[in-house]
């Protein structure tokens, strides 16, 4: 076998996250433009603790998942555009933050993507339309990677969230075959 053949066989780990302060993360395999889901979940932090508490909580997860999933080629999270409060600006870049310890634990940093990935491209790309519900995103995900109906997100559909983040970059990109959420 060629050494294009076997580079070809092999699968492309993608790790997409979608940061808060109660973070979903997912990691996507792609082996000849098709994508299959490995893992997809999230970890509600209480708002009854303080934001410390909650960032090493956040931190644990999203290392204790890239510890179980790895190796990866590439790491992404959604742009964070604007927040509707300084609080909520607050929260998500201690979420982001955390993320980015986590993941230097382990030698990785976030893949850059010029343009970035904004919440209306991710929901346009995947669902179809930029404004999209969760529940949307959820079902284009859903598709793209070929789950069954009656598979379960958890609530708040920040894991589907992630899945999405990975998705539109993939869609973006041309590393997947659109046809593949219509059959």
């Amino acid at each position: 076998m060629t050494e294009i053949a076997k580079s070809k066989a092999q699968p492309k780990r993608y790790l997409g996250l979608d940061l808060s302060l109660s973070p979903g993360l997912a990691v996507i395999d792609v082996k000849e433009r098709v994508p299959t889901l490995v893992y997809a979940g999230s970890v509600a932090t209480d708002t009854d603790i303080n934001d410390a508490t909650r960032s090493v909580v956040v931190e644990s997860f999203i290392a204790h998942q890239v510890y179980a999933h790895l190796p990866f080629d590439v790491i992404l999270r959604e742009d964070f555009t604007a927040g509707r409060n300084k609080r909520a600006t607050q929260t998500i870049f201690n979420a982001w933050a955390a993320a980015d310890r986590a993941l230097h634990s382990f030698g990785y940093k976030v893949h850059e993507v010029k343009p970035v990935l904004a919440p209306t491209t991710v929901k346009k790309l995947v669902a179809g339309n930029g404004k999209a519900e969760k529940k949307d995103v959820a079902e284009g995900v859903r598709k793209y990677l070929r789950l069954p109906s009656d598979y379960k997100w958890r609530s708040g559909y920040d894991d589907a969230d992630a899945c999405a983040v990975i998705l539109a970059y993939l869609i973006r990109e041309n590393l997947i075959d659109s046809e593949v959420a219509a059959t």
